[in-house]
Formats: C-alpha cells, structure tokens, sequence
C-alpha cells in the first residue's frame, strides 16, 4: 500500500487490521451459520419435492383415467367453475439479512361447501380421486415454493459472503499487514538513524571541549 511512513499512518492503519479482522471473524460467523440453515432447508426441500412429485404423479394418473372415460369438453365442463377459492398472501421476512419468502394461505370458502365442483352423475370416480389429491398436496407445493426460493436467496448470499471473507482473508488483511511491517522498520530505521546522528553530534561537542 502507497501510504508515509509516520505513526500517524501507523496508528490508523492498525484500527483498519483491527476492523477488518473482527469483520473477517463475524463474516465467517455469518457463512457458517447460512451454511447449516442452507442444509437443513436443502434436506427439507428434496423431502418436499419426492412427496409433492409422488402425490402430482398419482393425480396426472388419475386425471388420464378420467380422461379415457370422460369426454374432453365433459372433463372441462366439470372442473371450469371451482365451489372454493384460495388467497395466498407473499410477505418478505429477514433471515439473517436476506429477504426470504413467507407464503401464508387461506382456504376462503365454507368448510360444508364440496371441493368437487360438479355433480356426480356424469364424472368418473378417478376425476374424484386427482381432485382430492391435488387439495390434499397443494399445501406442500407452496410451502415447497417457499424453500426452493429461500435456499435460492441463501446460496447467492453465502456466495456472496464467501468473497467478502476471502477479500478479507487474503487480500486486506495481509496487504494491512505488511503495510503496517514496512511503517514499523522504516519508522525503526528513522529512530536508529536519529540515535547515530545525535550520539556522532555528541562526540564531536566533546572532543572540542577537550
């Protein structure tokens, strides 16, 4: 670093080595504990995402079936109108300093009021069936929603966090570092230059004296 060499720039330049060790320090803090919760969330979403892959599997299955007993427009008809109505509301919530989604969902409708929104003479029963699934799995695709996007915003920022760690760790620490060993000589080289000079003025007052 191009800085002069007095105890001024010393004293300066070893707050900074200070700060940025103790910044250092936290920063790793920081991507360690965003590495565990990335984990745990990693493990939470692909339990997520078998169980809601399995539950659509069986409702697609269910719909084909109804498919080859139903009529196209009859399949359509049936399902055009749903009896019950979903409100999901998307909030920002901080986790450890990166926005993360909060899904909260309502189910808007009466309890007593069918999630089957036809009558039963002219659909199959496989139609029932991929309908009660699909109601039964939906909570999960949406928490599952929310932990796809918050392990997304958590890998960007532990990435993040690792440069500035590395930044730090190999880049402005040691360059504080050797800034500050180089101040230290030169200001040492000052002091011993200083002392000869004084100690040579010394000699020559005495031996005039004499």
């Amino acid at each position: 670093m191009n800085v002069n060499p007095t105890r001024m720039e010393l004293t300066r330049l070893k707050g900074q080595l200070a700060t940025a060790v103790r910044g250092h320090d936290l920063m790793k803090d920081k991507r360690d504990e965003l590495m565990r919760r990335f984990m745990d969330l990693i493990k939470k979403n692909k339990e997520l995402r078998e169980k809601v892959e399995v539950e659509l599997t069986e409702a697609l299955h269910s719909v084909l079936l109804a498919r080859a007993v139903m009529s196209k427009e009859m399949l359509e008809e049936a399902v055009m109108y749903p009896t019950r109505r979903m409100d999901i509301n998307i909030e920002m919530v901080n986790l450890m300093s990166v926005e993360v989604p909060s899904i909260q969902y309502k189910e808007d409708g009466s309890a007593d009021v069918s999630m089957y929104p036809y009558g039963f003479a002219n659909t199959s029963g496989e139609l029932d069936s991929a309908i009660a699934r699909l109601h039964e799995i939906l909570p999960d695709m949406l928490e599952l929603a929310q932990v796809e996007k918050t392990c997304q915003r958590l890998a960007d920022e532990i990435e993040r966090t690792r440069r500035r760690v590395n930044a730090l760790e190999y880049i402005m620490i040691p360059q504080l570092e050797e800034t500050i060993r180089y101040i230290t000589m030169k200001l040492d080289e000052n002091e011993r230059s200083t002392l000869t000079r004084l100690m040579k003025v010394k000699e020559m007052l005495q031996e005039r004296n004499l």
